[in-house]
């Protein structure tokens, strides 16, 4: 099945049940269900959501830490013809109502935080908190099937909202036939025995792309429901993991703990990255001390193409994200639109088989997010600013809405973040553009002191000493720590919008 030119993720964990029924499908703390227990259990809520009327499509909402139940819910929604809307706790009570009634889900899953968080908004769905009572008795007995789903690729998989930080994000919609692709292109990377460790968010793309293939495959998934640097060390060794999808902030602290060294990762296998930029010296330090494979992925959750940097293959080029994915192309454009000659600087456009069906409800936004080629194909905007250098590997300058333009200069945070950074004193920072009335905008630095007593005036003139004229910062701010998203994303809007509202 998984050697067809399509397949649908129910049927092949139905297979691996009849194959490896006692194999260990899910971990999470001392809790574990087998191949033959999700089989069964994925029946058990298929069959209770076509009960209660679910459409072929529909979406089905959860919100929820990762737990065996979450998974459970996820992919007996798929099982019955529905489609997963897993949602983002970090998002507020307001946002996550809107979403929840943006994607027509008729039922919410929840943990307690879940519940909570919701209480006194208008949901148009029934709530039901994963592990009650409720929850027990709304399943199908034990033993029901449900009724056969036909599910064709273009059917609609699950429906992944974006992390806007303001207003109501944007339903991603992600069909079959995208995921069979994240599925099928793992082929070579050994999930059908991983030990894969999750330790992000079961709402996020980033996971997405490590567990479906660990289940498509047959391996068995460490769910860690919040993410702590040693207990994932402890639990990677116990469990002779092989698999790990990190965002770089978690290997930032995972490789900043002084006990790192006395762990077993011999196991390891295969280690990835994406989500957000990863700095060289960051890569080369889990090359050097953690055993095996280190591999960078550069895309979006909406598609388009990505790019591939094998690490360990090539650590004379740890500052790029690789080459374009086989099958996938990855073009630069000017503001205009039009392709920008080789090695010179533009917008990622990218177009591959993975990529979304559009924006839940968002024409509009849709086809803002679409770039099409002389011939009319269809690619997606990535929002980044790159280029290639002369081995065709893609070298990203910033995220475009991020770019400063400062009397009339572009100026890219991340170029003024890496000279940040090799300072002895900085242990982490950002660059945003703020308003300026000499010069339009201006840059901006936060920091998070790395000792206590550091001087942000020594660090600034010594940072401004490095940059050139028009790139210097105005001025550098300590912080405890940036703020994040869930994913580890660096969350620049609030540190320009907090600095603004203090003006």
């Amino acid at each position: 099945m998984l050697d067809s030119d399509f397949a649908v993720l129910p049927d092949l964990i139905r297979t691996h049940a009849a194959v490896q029924p006692e194999k260990p499908a899910l971990v999470a703390g001392d809790a574990a269900l087998d191949y033959a227990g999700l089989d069964t259990t994925m029946d058990r809520v298929a069959a209770a959501l076509q009960r209660d009327g679910l459409s072929h499509g529909q979406a089905v909402a959860i919100l929820a830490a990762p737990s065996i139940d979450y998974a459970t819910i996820f992919l007996g929604t798929l099982r019955a013809g529905g489609a997963a809307a897993p949602l983002a706790p970090s998002a507020t009570p307001d946002q996550l109502a809107a979403m929840v009634n943006d994607s027509g889900a008729a039922h919410l899953f929840t943990d307690a935080a879940g519940t909570a968080a919701l209480a006194g908004k208008t949901i148009n769905a029934r709530i039901i908190e994963m592990g009650s009572a409720e929850h027990h008795a709304w399943l199908a007995p034990a033993g029901t099937r449900p009724a056969p789903a036909a599910i064709a690729p273009g059917d609609p998989f699950n429906i992944i909202y974006s992390s806007g930080t303001t207003g109501t994000p944007k339903g991603i919609v992600q069909s079959h036939a995208m995921r069979w692709q994240h599925i099928h292109r793992n082929k070579t990377a050994g999930f059908d025995t991983a030990v894969t460790m999750v330790a992000t968010p079961l709402y996020s793309n980033t996971t997405l792309v490590v567990f479906l293939p660990t289940m498509a495959w047959g391996g068995t998934a460490v769910l860690m429901s919040k993410f702590d640097a040693r207990r994932f060390l402890e639990l990677a060794q116990a469990h002779r993991a092989t698999h790990a999808m990190l965002v770089p902030v978690q290997y930032q602290r995972i490789m900043a703990d002084p006990e790192f060294d006395r762990f077993d990762l011999s196991s390891f296998r295969l280690k990835t990255c994406t989500s957000a930029p990863f700095s060289a010296a960051l890569k080369a330090d889990v090359v050097h001390r953690w055993p095996g494979l280190l591999v960078e992925y550069y895309g979006m959750t909406e598609g388009g193409g990505t790019t591939i940097l094998n690490c360990t293959a090539h650590p004379d080029k740890l500052h790029s994200v690789g080459q374009p994915a086989e099958g996938h192309d990855i073009r630069l454009i000017d503001e205009d639109g039009r392709e920008v000659p080789p090695g010179a600087t533009g917008e990622v456009v990218g177009r591959s088989p993975a990529m979304m069906t559009g924006y839940h409800r968002r024409a509009e936004a849709t086809r803002a997010a679409e770039w099409f080629d002389a011939d009319g194909n269809r690619y997606i905007r990535h929002g980044d600013v790159g280029r290639f250098d002369e081995d065709g590997f893609l070298i990203l300058m910033d995220r475009k809405k991020d770019l400063i333009i400062s009397g009339g200069f572009n100026i890219y945070p991340s170029d003024l973040e890496a000279v940040l950074r090799q300072h002895p004193d900085v242990a982490d920072c950002a660059v945003v553009g703020v308003p300026s009335a000499t010069w339009g905008e201006t840059p901006l630095g936060f920091f998070v002191p790395a000792r206590t007593g550091a001087d942000p005036a020594a660090i600034l003139a010594w940072a401004n000493d490095r940059l050139g004229k028009t790139q210097r910062l105005s001025a550098l701010e300590p912080l405890a720590e940036l703020p994040r998203s869930a994913i580890g994303k660096v969350l620049k809007r609030d540190l320009r919008d907090q600095w603004i509202a203090r003006q």
